[in-house]
């Protein structure tokens, strides 16, 4: 019924959800789902920018196609968190599999991006409410077993810039934040690759004694190796490009 929470207090708000972004493997899975008709390709855009740039759902939403510029590779933030403009970087792939939608979007009404399809409110911006239940349904049809939100994207595009070596500033500006001190606790507390990929590597107890240190060594702090981003031998093909 239109207007009966009006007034009324998200059933989630200040609930505090864990930071568990999804995999590579299970982005692509949604992705998969999504389909290529109208809506999916939408679905599969919306995506496409929270995931590979890292922006927020309230700058996605607000894209419009003179904000894109393929050849540059950039898209420019014209409302960021606090009114700031900005402008960011997207991989070659995201705007190869991005052109699907381009090509549906030019037959509708000018308007944002990320419209509404269908109705006489063709051409308006998709809304935020529409546009997470679209991801969360997706994600449940898709067998996906943790919170796909449009934030954990954004988290994991941070976490593969990070693993991959990019520098800390890069990641900042690239996202938006305030100062370092953000994007510092935005990682700290969601990348622990390196901390379980070493601790997982310890021999058993049950090891030859060659492969553990000696008990005098117990007090000598070692130190830890990299975690190293997991190769990319060949591009992802979700098809529905011309």
């Amino acid at each position: 019924m239109p207007g009966f929470h009006r007034g009324r207090p998200p059933r989630n708000k200040a609930r505090h959800y864990p930071a568990d972004p999804p995999t590579v493997e299970e982005i692509v899975l949604v992705m998969h789902r999504a389909g290529c008709g109208p809506h999916g390709l939408r679905s599969r855009a919306l995506i496409i920018l929270l995931w590979r740039p890292g922006l927020r759902v309230g700058e996605a939403l607000t894209v419009t196609e003179s904000d894109l510029d393929a050849a540059r590779g950039s898209i420019v933030v014209r409302h960021g968190k606090g009114g700031k403009r900005r402008e960011v970087g997207m991989d070659g792939w995201a705007w190869q599999h991005l052109h699907a939608w381009l090509e549906v979007r030019v037959t509708l009404r000018v308007g944002a991006l990320l419209c509404v399809i269908d109705g006489p409110t063709q051409g308006r911006p998709w809304s935020p409410t529409a546009a997470r239940a679209a991801l969360r349904q997706l994600a449940d049809a898709a067998g996906v077993r943790r919170r796909f939100a449009p934030h954990q994207l954004r988290h994991a595009h941070a976490v593969e810039m990070a693993r991959e070596g990019v520098a800390l500033n890069v990641i900042q500006r690239q996202l938006g934040h305030a100062n370092l001190g953000i994007t510092s606790i935005y990682l700290q507390g969601i990348d622990s690759s390196e901390i379980i990929d070493t601790i997982h590597r310890r021999p058993g107890p049950d090891a030859p004694s060659q492969r553990r240190a000696p008990l005098t060594h117990l007090l000598r702090f070692e130190g830890t190796t990299a975690s190293r981003a997991r190769p990319r031998s060949q591009v992802l093909d979700l098809g529905c490009r011309s």
